[in-house]
């Protein structure tokens, strides 16, 4: 005869083993960040994004439910630099979760792995939205993609050690698939080298650095500062001097100066994804890609 408890002991070893251990909580602060999180650590975590490819990432309100989100994370996974200083220390003051705190383990700051653009010759707040750090949107080239994924691969294996093997293979098979991207991206974008832009927000060195692309002005008068008529006037003055193919815009801009723009001057506007979700392509990172390109190859035709 089985005795009631050695069953019910029984029960219990079938239980735990039939429950998935406990998930890593990832808070990642933009949609590119949550993708590529996703890429490298699969079920062994559970991914909270606190924005939207349709969102100003420097203008996001510090919510109750983004509050309660950070309390509960083990992993903060953030552009850094400056992107979210207008709201991501607010949420780390009153969700009061020591481990994902500046300068601990579980806070990852993305652009702390790549080499910044346009780093200021002085910091006056009248000359726009500047970043002391230098310009944070990393996550248009894919090259920066690939920094971050090793540096976060490490940071996953060293807060959640116990399944640091299955981060190690998923980064191996990250690599693989996204050096094959890349070559084939670069392949299909050489045409674009040397092609004049105008931006909308400054917003892209990184993609212009990567497909050398060359910048001749952007809509912004300053950056973060919406454009006027005069200022969309003279930008249209400078076009008859130094013309260019194309503007550039990211899905969540207001697209009035550069519709205004495009009109007057006979020229496309593409524009950009930006982040994943940008656009019904770019469901995840390797989706951002195919349609940054496709959409530039389109506007430079």
């Amino acid at each position: 005869m089985i005795k009631p408890t050695t069953t019910l002991a029984w029960v219990g070893v079938l239980f735990a083993l039939a429950t998935p251990a406990q998930a890593l909580k990832v808070f990642a602060c933009e949609p590119e960040w949550g993708a590529l999180t996703k890429e490298l650590a699969g079920e062994q975590a559970t991914v909270y994004v606190a924005t939207n490819a349709m969102q100003d990432p420097h203008q996001v309100q510090a919510k109750p439910s983004l509050i309660a989100a950070v309390r509960n994370a083990d992993l903060l996974v953030c552009t850094g630099a400056e992107l979210e200083v207008g709201w991501l220390p607010i949420l780390l003051r009153q969700s009061g979760n020591p481990v994902v705190q500046t300068g601990k383990p579980g806070q990852f700051n993305a652009a702390d792995y790549v080499r910044k653009l346009d780093l200021p010759a002085r910091l006056d707040r009248a000359d726009g939205d500047i970043h002391a750090e230098g310009n944070p949107h990393i996550q248009t080239d894919p090259r920066n993609i690939a920094a971050v994924a090793q540096a976060l691969g490490k940071r996953l294996a060293e807060v959640d050690p116990s399944h640091a093997s299955q981060y190690q293979t998923r980064l191996a098979d990250f690599n693989t698939r996204w050096t094959q991207a890349m070559q084939r991206w670069g392949q299909a974008a050489a045409p674009l080298k040397g092609t004049a832009i105008i931006v909308q927000h400054k917003g892209f060195p990184y993609l212009e650095n990567w497909l050398g692309l060359k910048q001749i002005a952007s809509l912004e008068p300053k950056p973060g500062i919406e454009p006027s008529s005069a200022h969309l006037s003279n930008v249209l003055s400078q076009l008859q001097r130094q013309p260019a193919k194309m503007v550039i815009r990211a899905a969540y801009n207001d697209g009035r100066g550069s519709q205004w723009l495009s009109e007057r001057a006979h020229i496309p506007v593409a524009v950009m994804p930006f982040t994943v979700g940008g656009s019904e392509r770019a469901k995840d990172l390797f989706g951002l890609f195919d349609d940054t390109v496709d959409q530039l190859l389109k506007a430079a035709k």
